[in-house]
């Protein structure tokens, strides 16, 4: 699998659809990331399963 794949997902705060690049050396990881429009804060939670599909959550910083 590719170490740095690029995934789409919505902000939860304004709504726009941004690009991220997640590293999928890692199972599972958890990181706050910066929304490229509106510069608010997310929670970013990324997990990967037994069959290397990628599963990205995006949420607000406090929930």
């Amino acid at each position: 699998m590719n170490e740095i794949q690029s995934h789409s997902i919505d902000c939860p705060y304004c709504g726009e659809i941004i690009e991220i690049e997640v590293d999928c050396s890692e199972f599972e990881q958890s990181y706050i990331e910066d929304c490229s429009v509106c510069c608010r804060p997310i929670n970013i939670n990324v997990m990967i399963d037994f069959e290397q599909h990628v599963h990205v959550l995006a949420t607000h910083e406090d929930e």
